[in-house]
């Protein structure tokens, strides 16, 4: 197998495994055994070895002494410490966005939130929804063109959604969030940098209060 194939492959188990994590097949406390996690995957185990490896670097992924790797388990304190970053760096990441967007780039934008729109109507697919969210802020984040903030908020929007892998399930979040999109959206279209930024930093703000409201 060529560099490539293999780098290729522990990218495909890598996202196989996000998946799961955030879809709650693998709820947190969950061991990430590379041999039976390759058996599963019918993979060799250095690909697995390596994606657990990336778990872990994303902070959705704990390795403990004599146990091994494992999901991670995030408390309430904890997840409010994440949240208050995210807030300022989704917020920067859309401020710098809006700079850089092309129109081709606020139409994509656009699309993206058009279809989950649409899916509003229809019943709520946990799984479906998270990974749809994910990309929207992945890309709004690819435009602002900046890799240092991007990384650090992959690592922290992973642990976002490993804290509650059911923050779709509700339909009044998700229609609260999908118009929160829009207004991000909107801003970005419009080249207010400043109104791009409040929008994102007041979506993450709302779904801190709403995934952590008892």
């Amino acid at each position: 197998m060529s560099t490539t194939e293999r780098e290729l492959l522990t990218e495909s188990v890598h996202a196989t495994l996000r998946e799961q994590i955030f879809s709650g097949e693998l709820p947190p406390g969950t061991a990430l055994s590379v041999p039976a996690l390759a058996a599963k995957l019918k993979v060799s185990r250095t690909p697995v070895r390596e994606a657990v490896q990336q778990l872990i670097y994303e902070g959705i992924a704990v390795h403990t002494r004599n146990a091994g790797a494992k999901v991670d388990s995030l408390d309430a304190n904890t997840i409010r410490s994440v949240f208050e970053v995210r807030e300022l760096l989704d917020g920067l990441a859309a401020h710098r966005a809006t700079l850089n967007a092309t129109n081709d780039a606020v139409h994509e934008l656009h699309v993206m939130v058009q279809e989950q729109r649409g899916l509003l109507d229809s019943p709520a697919d946990a799984k479906r929804d998270a990974l749809l969210d994910l990309r929207f802020h992945t890309r709004i984040r690819d435009i602002a063109q900046n890799r240092p903030l991007s990384d650090a908020l992959l690592r922290l929007d992973s642990q976002a959604h490993l804290y509650r892998s059911d923050m779709w399930s509700a339909d009044l979040g998700r229609q609260l969030a999908v118009a929160e999109h829009g207004r991000i959206v909107d801003a970005i279209e419009t080249g207010d940098a400043d109104a791009a930024r409040i929008a994102a930093s007041a979506h993450v703000a709302g779904l801190l209060v709403r995934i952590t409201r008892t």
